[in-house]
């Protein structure tokens, strides 16, 4: 059956990005270099292996749910309603791109606003907090949504593939992309160069520690790619560049494994306070 071909086709090529990318940093940076990171563990914090385990299992489920809404747009696209194109030349090589930088705005200000409003207190129990379990989160938490969360994060693809003409290429690099980045944010070891946060140059992009303390604090830093929505609407937390630099600033000589402490398991009675 056709539904079943493509259904399997896509949470195949879904779990193997996951996969790929969350198993490649966990042994990069938390097994191979660790202990040459140990300064750049942003909250000094282990990783719980239990919650790793949850955060596996709920992102293999939001794959899932991910493919469900892939095979949508292989059938919408199959029967001519996408956006999407073959021929690079079609709207020109510029747009083609530009495209790339295009889509990945649209995503920054969607994942913003939808992420912003899965913070109200009357949503975030039932849709967030699987996400926010994971308070000191590994690179398996990229996809760790409540199945809920995984349709509304799931909901960028048919935006782009119905709304914005994009070459096939450009769709599956946005795909590897955003994987790679989320994998990125939940890495809990800051990777970039002190003085990011504060060149002209790079401010604007967002770094690990962003996200970390958007995990350890819940109400700040909702962007994803970008600081700018954050920095427009007020919710770039206050001393995110202070802590970027406690971080990038710590000698990497005399850090004991033993000053790094255990991570204190996050529950479901986590209180909330949202803007």
């Amino acid at each position: 059956m056709e539904v079943i071909k493509a259904f399997s086709a896509d949470f195949i090529a879904e779990a193997l990005r996951y996969l790929i990318f969350a198993s490649a940093s966990f042994l990069i940076f938390w097994v191979i270099f660790k202990k040459k990171l140990l300064h750049r563990i942003i909250q000094r914090k282990e990783l719980v292996q239990k919650r790793m385990f949850s955060e596996f299992g709920f992102s293999m489920l939001s794959i899932a749910i991910f493919s469900i809404v892939g095979t949508g747009i292989y059938f919408g696209d199959k029967w001519g309603y996408t956006q999407l194109y073959k021929d690079p030349a079609q709207y020109g090589m510029v747009y083609f791109v530009v495209s790339f930088p295009l889509a990945l705005l649209i995503h920054d200000t969607y994942f913003y606003f939808t992420h912003r409003l899965m913070h109200h207190p009357k949503l975030f129990r039932h849709v967030h907090l699987v996400h926010h379990l994971s308070t000191n989160p590994s690179p398996w938490a990229a996809y760790s949504f409540h199945p809920f969360e995984a349709f509304i994060q799931a909901g960028i693809a048919p935006i782009l593939a119905f709304a914005l003409p994009l070459h096939y290429s450009v769709l599956i690099f946005f795909g590897l992309y955003q994987i790679g980045y989320n994998v990125m944010g939940h890495l809990s070891i800051e990777v970039l160069p002190k003085g990011f946060t504060r060149s002209k140059l790079s401010f604007w992009h967002n770094t690990v520690t962003h996200h970390n303390m958007h995990h350890k604090y819940f109400n700040c830093n909702y962007t994803i790619y970008y600081n700018v929505w954050d920095r427009i609407m007020g919710t770039l937390h206050p001393k995110y560049d202070e802590v970027f630099d406690e971080v990038t600033n710590r000698s990497s000589t005399g850090v004991a494994e033993n000053t790094i402490t255990t991570a204190s398991s996050p529950a479901a009675s986590l209180q909330h306070k949202a803007e």
